[in-house]
């Protein structure tokens, strides 16, 4: 795999559906910051549903979403600030509120066969100033012609990136692979292809590999796969996984990882996985490994992970477990 792609971050949006809307202004910030630095090249902000999607229907922001956009402008100094607009629920003062208050990127969501709708709301984005992103949702729903029919709407309403949304978690790689390759080989070389997925198959991290492989150039991630159902490709393990695939994006492994398990703990919410976890497959180091690097590492005080990368590039495996000891305690004696 070859090229750059660029890494959005739904944590402060789809994740909003993991906390039930309940960000705080702190939490925004500490978590923008943290992608800010991870490397992650947009960050998506917004209630779960899109601006305006504060109310009865789709459940109540603690905090008004104006106020964590601007908070989050206000913590980045490199990252582009996105919304998400689903035409119905947002409309028109959301969009320039948005932008005024930071935001650079637009994306405008319809379901997979309703791309028709979009096209007043991103010739308006397009109007502010802003990047213009169209969303295909429950893109699993329609065959790829059908999909590259309402992409190609999407790009003559001033698209730049058009998404295969996997809504649903549904796609596994072959069908992920092929909805995006039609895309790719149907919209101008100029449009990018994106692709969001969820994980509730297990597949988000394959099927992101492989659309990028189909010609996706844009992906979505949200830290320890905060996001609606099962959750959204993790945005740290996608960092690990893309490195160990040749794919160039700009993310600090370590950094994000680490900014995940802060992010799950400040939020109350009960990780599937850990940095930790992470860091077995990362460094790959024999799985059972785990409980006896994190004693080690408390007995002599010292950072797990770096126990775990450096078994990792000592290349030790099962059977080893004496070596765990060693590593431990020579981090400390180097550390002072």
């Amino acid at each position: 795999m070859s090229g750059h792609i660029r890494v959005t971050d739904s944590s402060l949006r789809d994740g909003s559906h993991t906390v039930a809307h309940r960000f705080t202004v702190e939490q925004v910030r500490e978590i923008a910051a943290a992608l800010d630095a991870g490397g992650v090249e947009v960050i998506e902000v917004s209630h779960g549903d899109g601006l305006g999607g504060s109310s009865f229907n789709y459940g109540f922001s603690l905090v008004d979403d104006r106020r964590l956009i601007e908070a989050a402008a206000e913590e980045v100094e490199r990252a582009k600030i996105a919304v998400l607009l689903l035409p119905g629920i947002g409309i028109a003062t959301d969009l320039k509120a948005a932008r005024d208050l930071g935001a650079g990127v637009a994306r405008v969501a319809t379901h997979c066969t309703e791309a028709d709708i979009s096209a007043q709301h991103m010739q308006l984005a397009a109007e502010l100033g802003l990047e213009v992103n169209g969303f295909l949702m429950m893109s699993h729903m329609v065959e790829p012609a059908v999909l590259v029919e309402q992409a190609r709407l999407m790009e003559s309403y001033g698209a730049e990136t058009v998404y295969v949304v996997d809504s649903a978690g549904a796609l596994v790689p072959a069908t992920a692979r092929e909805r995006v390759a039609a895309l790719r080989d149907a919209l101008d070389p100029s449009t990018h292809v994106g692709f969001h997925a969820h994980d509730n198959l297990g597949c988000a991290v394959a099927n992101t590999l492989v659309a990028i492989e189909a010609g996706a150039d844009r992906v979505d991630g949200s830290l320890g796969g905060l996001g609606a159902g099962a959750g959204n490709l993790a945005t740290e393990l996608f960092a690990a996984a893309a490195e160990r695939s040749g794919v160039e994006t700009g993310l600090d492994v370590l950094g994000l990882a680490a900014a995940a398990e802060r992010a799950l703990e400040t939020l109350g919410v009960r990780p599937a996985r850990n940095r930790q976890s992470l860091l077995i497959g990362y460094a790959g180091v024999y799985s059972s490994f785990l409980l006896h690097a994190e004693r080690a590492a408390g007995r002599f005080d010292v950072d797990p992970a770096d126990v775990l990368l450096e078994l990792g590039r000592r290349r030790v495996v099962g059977g080893q477990e004496d070596m765990i000891i060693d590593v431990a305690a020579e981090l400390k004696a180097v550390a002072g």
